[in-house]
């Protein structure tokens, strides 16, 4: 006998990562990752078949993510991530921020600005 669980769906041999259990009451089909043992009313799932699973009409599926594997960004982290870095490189009206009409009010010891970056006055002079 392997080691390595397989795929319960007929003629597949591929390693299996997920488990799927029904619950009928429910009409729900409960796709998770690997149980650590084999039950006798759950089936063991191949990457390719858990993605394509889908239930009968009226079922619902519930997917349950597992914590520790990696997460890929989102649609909506990708877009927040755009969006900082299009704020991070929009020019800042500096004349308007030195007389105290930009968002922060200028600092007396800042000389000069590029970027993220200030040139300070000396405290001496």
């Amino acid at each position: 006998m392997s080691p390595v669980r397989r795929c319960s769906r007929t003629a597949c041999g591929r390693p299996a990562v997920a488990t799927l259990t029904y619950v009928y009451a429910d009409s729900t089909a409960v796709l998770g990752p690997l149980a650590t043992y084999a039950e006798p009313h759950c089936y063991d799932l191949c990457a390719e078949h858990s993605e394509r699973l889908t239930a009968p009409r009226g079922w619902e599926v519930v997917r349950l993510t597992d914590p520790s594997a990696p997460t890929r960004p989102s649609g909506d982290d990708l877009e927040a991530l755009a969006n900082a870095v299009r704020e991070a490189a929009r020019p800042h009206d500096r004349a308007a921020e030195a007389r105290g009409g930009g968002p922060r009010a200028a600092d007396p010891m800042e000389v000069a600005r590029r970027g993220h970056l200030r040139v300070l006055r000396s405290p001496d002079s």
